[in-house]
Parts: C-alpha cells; sequence; structure tokens
C-alpha cells in the first residue's frame, strides 16, 4: 500500500519540480544583474559586463525550459520581466554610469535613467502584447537582453587592441556612448521589429541553419568573448534598423506609383430599368 502512494505521488512530485526549474534559472539572472551593479560599484566593470552577460544566457534558457516543458506561467512571466529590469536595465545603466557618466554631472544619470525608463516600458509593452497571443518570430522593439548586453560588452571591447587600434584613438567617446546609450533606449520603445534566435533542429534547413548560428556564437563567446560580444550587438542592432528602412522604403515606393483607375460602375440598361419598376 505504501508503494502504491509513493508512485501516486511520483507524477505530482516531477511536475512540481518542472515548474520550480525555469523560476530558479529566473532568480540566478537576478543574482548576476545585482553582482554586475556591485562589481560597478567597485570599479570592475569588465567581470560587471560578463556578468551581465550571464545573465542573459540564465534568460535564454528559462523561457525556453518552459516553453518545452509547457510549464509557462503568469507567475513567472512577470517574475521574468521584474528580473530584466535590473538585470538588462539597471545594471548596463549603473555600469555606464560608473564608468562614464559619473563626472557628467546631472546630464549623465538622467541619460542612464533615460535608458532604465526604456528597459521597463519595453518590458511592460511585451508582457501586454504577448499575453494569450501565440509565440511570434520578431520581437518589436529591441528586446532589452540585446540593449543591455550591447552596453554591458563595451568596456572590453574597449580594453582590446583592436579598438585602440582602429577607434580608441579617436577623442569621441563620451559623445559616442552618449548617442549610444540614447539610440538603444529608443529602440527599445520603437516599432522597430528584430528577429528571434532561430531554433536548433535537424529536420529541416532552418533547424541547421539555427544550430550553426548557435554554434558560431558560443564559439566566438568562449574564444574571444572581448572581441567578439560588442560587435555581435552592434550587428544585431543594425540589423533591425537596416530591415526596417528598407521595408519602409520598399513601402513608399509602392504606394506613391501609378495609381489605377477606378472602375467605371456600369449604367443600367433600359430593359433593366423597366424590369425594375415593373416589380
Amino acid at each position: 500500500m505504501e508503494e502504491l502512494t509513493t508512485e501516486r505521488r511520483r507524477p505530482g512530485g516531477i511536475r512540481r519540480v518542472v515548474v520550480v526549474v525555469p523560476s530558479f534559472f529566473t532568480l540566478a539572472n537576478l543574482f548576476f544583474g545585482f553582482w554586475a551593479v556591485v562589481m560597478a560599484f567597485n570599479g570592475n566593470f569588465k567581470w560587471a559586463g560578463f556578468f551581465i552577460c550571464f545573465a542573459g544566457v540564465l534568460d535564454m534558457f528559462d523561457g525556453r525550459i518552459a516553453r518545452l516543458s509547457n510549464t509557462g506561467t503568469r507567475f513567472g512571466a512577470e517574475l521574468d520581466s521584474l528580473v530584466d529590469i535590473v538585470s538588462f536595465g539597471v545594471a548596463p545603466a549603473m555600469l555606464m554610469y560608473f564608468l562614464e557618466f559619473a563626472s557628467a554631472g546631472k546630464f549623465g544619470w538622467v541619460v542612464c535613467y533615460l535608458f532604465v525608463v526604456a528597459a521597463a516600458l519595453r518590458l511592460a509593452r511585451y508582457n501586454v502584447a504577448s499575453h494569450g497571443k501565440p509565440h511570434s518570430n520578431f520581437f518589436t522593439g529591441l528586446p532589452s537582453p540585446a540593449a543591455g548586453m550591447t552596453l554591458a560588452t563595451y568596456y572590453p571591447f574597449s580594453q582590446t587592441q583592436w579598438y585602440r587600434a582602429s577607434i580608441g584613438y579617436l577623442d569621441f567617446q563620451h559623445e559616442g556612448l552618449t548617442v549610444l546609450v540614447l539610440l538603444l533606449a529608443a529602440l527599445m520603445v520603437s516599432n522597430v521589429k528584430y528577429p528571434r534566435w532561430p531554433r536548433i533542429g535537424f529536420r529541416s534547413a532552418a533547424g541547421i541553419f539555427g544550430l550553426l548560428l548557435h554554434l558560431g556564437v558560443l564559439a566566438g563567446a568562449v574564444l574571444a568573448p572581448s572581441s567578439f560580444l560588442f560587435p555581435l550587438g552592434l550587428l544585431y542592432m543594425t540589423y533591425g534598423l537596416l530591415r526596417s528602412t528598407v521595408l519602409s522604403l520598399l513601402d513608399r515606393g509602392g504606394q506613391s506609383g501609378p495609381e489605377t483607375a477606378e472602375p467605371t460602375p456600369a449604367v443600367p440598361s433600359l430593359t433593366d430599368r423597366i424590369r425594375k419598376e415593373n416589380r
């Protein structure tokens, strides 16, 4: 009897464990986001940026685990958004503030605050737009993890020899970072479409492409994180902008083409009029 009771309880216990796993990844995401703020305050900007990237990897895993196990809940979605505001809104903004804008007075913290506001609005809009709707292949607006990790990886990239040889000699770091922070904030609340990462598979060309893309990004992130991650973030940001611009120009070109003449309404014949009057 005791064995039967144990057998009956196992599925429920397994189910509860599966439900808890995505939340564990979400809270680990928060841990690295908070740790990144602490490291930035202590002046360790390189590891602060990498901790934000670790949070981004965990954020990707918790969503995929929830979808694959069919254990996504409203609680998990709201918790994920609250955590993302810290890891990809507050943490990158504080990193930029301590790195570059602390000496700029009120202007510096206002720029960083605008980034946090944009991340919060982006996440709130995503929750409202995606609630009860089917999964889409595109995000509306730049995803907050992509924006946060782009800022997070700037400092490691700025310490590379390639940066110093090609860009570092130009004296526009402060102005360039101001433009970058504000541009990322504007893209998060924009209507620019950004593609999701393709799914991994072996039965289709799209799945194989997704596998190769994931392996390529993983190889670049492991072998040369300082030189690879920041250009990758800029490439993703620029791709969405260029795609949106090209589609907008094509739409305008199609609308400004030669207008087709409206069909002239048919005039009823005399026979049709007589039949209509006799009815």
